[in-house]
């Protein structure tokens, strides 16, 4: 890589406030000052000076990782905690403090999400836009089983590429729904908005009439409805899931909903909150949909 050309130099300063950003491009305005050695990636950064603003800055200046010490970690945490291992598991692992783990798997939460927008940008040209696609909902919990959620998602078959997930509170029923009212008070249903959320979240990757495949819950078609007005609604019966061995996997001849069942399993196998017995219960919301978007992004970029 040769850096002893002009062509390397970055075309505009990293500041915002900086002169040269109102600038002509053609004007010279950005010459190189040395390097310095980043410890944590054992890495030579080059160092740019600004003549118009009179200030210096890096060529990591643009990275989100600006600015982080133990950069190298990133990526070992997300695959971690996209494998089924805990937060405090991965401390241990990687040999870091779990309030690491915590910062650095938010970060990389947001980061995911970011690629995800990118993915499905992907899929705006008409040709690549999805005709068909799944949609059901899975539950757990978030401090008590008295306090379930719902974690609405949306699948490609096929492909099994998760297109839409998210996380949202719903009342409790069955025997603990008198309990539930009972301790914590009335909790309100958020299922409706954010099945709508997510579904204008793919509204430019889908055909107008597009054909979702769905079990019998008499609640979807009215969300579709109101999203997707020509859109094609498809009904199957719901069967019960193996009690062992293949989790939300149908047992009884051919499953039309086997591509979402599989992906579904798979999230419950690779998401430490969400197994079946696990005493890694969530206590924030937001936190099981940043574990959810690390696992969406290897999910569909290594997976599938």
């Amino acid at each position: 890589m040769n850096l002893g050309t002009s062509s390397r130099l970055p075309d505009k300063c990293v500041y915002s406030d900086c002169p040269s950003i109102k600038a002509s491009p053609n004007s010279v305005h950005i010459v190189r000052k040395g390097f310095y050695f980043r410890s944590s990636d054992s890495k030579q950064i080059h160092r740019y000076f600004c003549y118009a603003c009179r200030r210096s800055f890096s060529s990591a200046s643009w990275n989100p990782c600006f600015r982080q010490k133990r950069r190298n970690l990133n990526r070992r945490i997300q695959l971690l905690r996209a494998s089924g291992v805990s937060q405090r598991r991965t401390a241990f692992l990687i040999g870091a403090n779990r309030k690491t783990v915590v910062r650095k798997g938010l970060f990389m939460a947001e980061q995911a999400k970011l690629r995800h927008k990118e993915f499905l940008s992907s899929f705006e040209s008409d040709k690549n836009k999805f005709a068909f696609l799944q949609m059901d909902e899975m539950e757990s919990f978030e401090k008590s089983k008295c306090l379930p959620v719902s974690i609405p998602i949306i699948v490609a078959p096929r492909t099994r590429k998760i297109l839409a997930i998210g996380v949202c509170s719903m009342p409790a029923k069955g025997l603990l729904a008198e309990f539930s009212r009972k301790k914590y008070g009335f909790r309100v249903d958020e299922r409706s908005q954010t099945m709508s959320r997510l579904l204008r979240s793919i509204s430019h990757v889908t055909r107008p009439d597009v054909c979702f495949l769905t079990d019998e819950n008499p609640k979807y078609p009215k969300w579709l409805k109101s999203v997707f007005p020509h859109a094609k609604h498809i009904t199957t019966k719901g069967r019960r899931g193996c009690t062992v061995g293949q989790g939300e996997l149908k047992r009884g001849g051919y499953d039309p909903l086997f591509d979402l069942n599989h992906t579904c399993a798979m999230i419950r196998a690779n998401v430490s909150r969400l197994f079946r017995r696990t005493w890694n219960t969530t206590k924030k919301r937001e936190r099981l949909e940043a574990d959810l978007a690390l696992y969406v992004d290897i999910h569909n970029s290594i997976l599938t």
